[in-house]
């Protein structure tokens, strides 16, 4: 009774068991190959996240001495700092801004005055330029919050990094416009038609 309950014998049941033999070898094979290239790849990975979180350190700390240098020269005085919120974490952590303009207390930057702020950003950029500068910078209009005093010492330093950088800066104060090589000016002398023209300040000069 029981060998009738087993059905009728499957003749091709070796070949089939071959078959499916060599499938899961093959996919065996495969499972152990996807899980060294895991096993390498995570270590790839982590070796690479060691390199960006040195690197990473090392800029941030030649960016920082920079900031703080050229803060106390763009603002007259003061100090400012640049600290990370999770230094046991370089991958992740974030970057606030302390600054202390002269006569003020040393606070986050979002409590400091639009003028303040633009300075500030300003500084961090500049201390970025002379961490490792760009052979080509646009600025488009970065010194419309600053009175004219800060223009002219925006101008003054934007005119010192111009030796290792060309700036191409879009504005409407006087005193950056003082510091330009070249001013380039855009006017519709006819409705629907813009007429681009520049001026050479220094050929200007010669003409007096």
């Amino acid at each position: 009774s029981r060998m009738q309950q087993l059905g009728e014998v499957h003749l091709g049941a070796v070949e089939e068991y071959e078959r499916l033999q060599q499938r899961y070898d093959f996919l065996a094979g495969q499972r152990s190959d996807l899980l060294a290239a895991k096993e390498t790849l995570y270590a790839a990975i982590e070796e690479l996240d060691e390199k960006i979180a040195l690197r990473f350190q090392e800029a941030f700390e030649t960016i920082r001495k920079h900031f703080q240098e050229l803060f106390a020269v763009m603002f007259g005085g003061g100090r400012a700092d640049l600290v990370l919120t999770d230094p046991d974490d370089l991958l992740h952590t974030g970057v606030d801004i302390m600054v202390q303009p002269p006569g003020k207390r040393m606070q986050p930057l979002n409590l400091l005055s639009g003028g303040e702020r633009a300075m500030t950003a300003i500084v961090l950029l500049f201390a970025m330029l002379r961490t490792r500068p760009a052979p080509f910078c646009i600025l488009d209009e970065v010194d419309a919050a600053l009175d004219d005093a800060n223009v002219s010492r925006f101008a003054r330093q934007l005119r010192r990094f111009a030796q290792d950088s060309q700036f191409l800066v879009i504005t409407h104060r006087q005193g950056t416009m003082e510091e330009a090589d070249v001013l380039y000016g855009v006017a519709m002398q006819e409705a629907g038609v813009s007429e681009v023209f520049s001026l050479s300040l220094a050929e200007a000069g010669r003409f007096g």
